[in-house]
């Protein structure tokens, strides 16, 4: 599209989560008139930490915005993957870091400093909370949404960025919820000092044994951990209640130093979540109406590329509408772009990286880094 027809397309976003506000600066960029819808009166990330891989990097670096996601993370170089007491399965260097103009590495973030970057550099005021989406409207070359309290937005493109429970994707493309992955997750962020010397470096080391995943993610520029455990879990209720001893079973059998870090942490510190993902989406878009991140396709957690996939999304789209001429041609050669890596990934995610499946994953690798004894 020409410069003066994106300056003059009228964008709502539902939700100012990672998908929102990265679709929102990428659209920003190209000159385009956005707003963002977000339900929650303040907007919050808890959890722990992620890795943000090289291309995402390289798209924040198209954005202008590299400088302020680097401030608040750690750049790494590899990820290990352990048994359970810790003898080696995997050691490989992050992919991707030769794939860009200059270098560019992973980074190790916390969620919460994350999302706070990334609303930082969006313009006062494009982002409105307290808006709780009830209805979309499909009407052909435009959209409305009808918001609690009979609040009625009209845009030439309606962007659903509501997470795994979109209402956008519940009522115009897909009508089934959320699939329980029969896990649960234990995130908490602790200081460095309390790791037991199981962090050294910047790189992620994750410890997979009896159908349990720990994650060990250093954020050394604020001196923490990110410690996340996943365990099988035949609960699906979505946030429950869990005691210190509940938290300290799911590692029983781990080197023992992981046992001490899951005692010693407080279970009111302690974010716990039953482990959903979705079903891959037929179609994602309308001629007006298109969804993005985890309302697109929300994926478990083990490969570590739910906001990586938001953030790529939001590029994809961003491009597609420079490029294409119309809306329309636009949203369907940005789903043609995105729509076979993510279901890619959902497919793979759902393995989920257990020791016996490590091999399949990343093929070679386990018998390469194993002694041949065993």
């Amino acid at each position: 599209m020409q410069a003066s027809e994106l300056k003059k397309l009228k964008i709502a976003i539902v939700g100012a989560g990672y998908a929102g506000a990265a679709a929102a600066r990428a659209l920003s960029v190209l000159g385009a008139d956005v707003e963002v819808y977000e339900r929650a009166t303040a907007v919050r990330e808890v959890g722990a930490g992620i890795g943000l891989r090289p291309a995402t990097m390289d798209r924040f670096r198209r954005w202008g915005i590299f400088d302020a996601i680097a401030q608040v993370s750690s750049p790494s170089d590899y990820f290990e993957i352990l048994t359970a007491t810790g003898e080696p399965i995997v050691r490989e260097q992050w992919p991707g870091i030769h794939d860009f103009a200059e270098p560019t590495r992973t980074h190790l973030i916390h969620r919460g400093d994350f999302i706070d970057a990334l609303l930082g550099v969006l313009p006062p005021g494009m982002v409105r909370l307290g808006h709780t989406l009830e209805r979309v409207e499909d009407r052909g070359d435009r959209a409305a949404l009808v918001f609690a309290g009979g609040a009625t937005v009209e845009a030439d493109l309606v962007i659903g960025a509501d997470g795994i429970r979109s209402v956008v994707r519940r009522q115009l493309f897909d009508d089934r919820g959320p699939v329980f992955s029969g896990e649960r997750a234990y995130r908490a962020v602790i200081a460095a000092g309390a790791a037991h010397g199981l962090v050294v470096d910047d790189n992620l080391r994750m410890y997979i044994g009896r159908g349990t995943k720990v994650y060990l993610l250093p954020l050394r520029h604020r001196d923490q951990v990110s410690f996340d455990i996943t365990a099988r879990c035949a609960d699906g209720t979505w946030t429950p209640e869990v005691g210190s001893d509940d938290i300290v079973a799911t590692v029983e059998g781990f080197d023992q130093r992981i046992v001490n870090i899951a005692r010693e942490l407080d279970p009111s510190a302690v974010n716990v979540r039953a482990v959903y993902d979705i079903d891959p989406v037929g179609t994602w878009h309308s001629d007006s109406v298109v969804l993005v991140g985890d309302a697109a396709h929300s994926m478990l957690h083990h490969q570590g590329q739910g906001a990586n996939s938001a953030i790529l999304d939001a590029g994809a789209l961003a491009d597609a509408l420079r490029d294409a001429a119309s809306v329309p041609e636009a949203l369907a050669s940005y789903q043609a772009t995105r729509k076979p890596v993510t279901d890619e990934l959902q497919r793979i995610s759902r393995r989920g990286w257990t020791e016996d499946e490590v091999d399949d994953v990343f093929p070679g690798q386990q018998s390469a880094v194993r002694p041949a004894a065993e």
